[in-house]
C-alpha cells in the first residue's frame, strides 16, 4: 500500500522560506521512477488545485511558471522523502500543499494539471504567507 505523508507547513512572512517534506512508503520503484510521476499540488482558498512541481525518472523536473526560480523539488531516494524548498515566498503562495503520485500523468504536464487522475495523495499541509 502506498502512503504519502506531507509535513512542514506553517506561517511565514513574505520573503521567507519553508521546506515541505513528503515521506513515501510502498512505492515499488522508489521515488524517482519511469513508471510514475511524483510531485506537489496546492490549493488556495476559493481556487482550483494546481500543479506546483514534479519529478520523474522519465521527464526529470518541472515547475509551474509561478514558482520557477523560487521553489526547488528534490527526492532523497535513500530516505524515500520528497521535499519542496520554498524561498522568496509570496502571499499568493498561501495554500494547502499536497504530495501526490500519478502513474499516467507525464511530469512535463504536471504544472498544467489539476490532479484528478492521481493515484495516491498525502494529507495536505497548510502554508500561510503573510504580507
Amino acid at each position: 500500500e502506498v502512503q504519502l505523508q506531507a509535513s512542514g507547513g506553517g506561517l511565514v512572512q513574505a520573503g521567507g522560506s519553508l521546506r515541505l517534506s513528503c515521506a513515501a512508503s510502498g512505492l515499488a520503484s522508489g521515488l524517482t521512477s519511469d513508471d510514475y510521476s511524483i510531485g506537489w499540488f496546492r490549493q488556495a482558498p476559493g481556487k482550483e488545485r494546481e500543479g506546483v512541481a514534479c519529478i520523474s525518472g522519465r521527464d526529470g523536473i518541472h515547475y509551474a511558471d509561478s514558482v520557477k526560480g523560487r521553489f526547488t523539488i528534490a527526492s532523497d531516494n535513500a530516505k524515500n522523502t520528497l521535499s519542496l524548498q520554498m524561498n522568496l515566498l509570496k502571499p499568493e503562495d498561501t495554500a494547502v500543499y499536497y504530495c501526490a503520485v500519478d502513474s499516467t500523468l507525464r511530469c512535463v504536464l504536471w504544472p498544467l494539471a489539476r490532479g484528478y487522475e492521481c493515484d495516491y495523495w498525502g494529507r495536505g499541509t497548510l502554508v500561510t504567507v503573510s504580507s
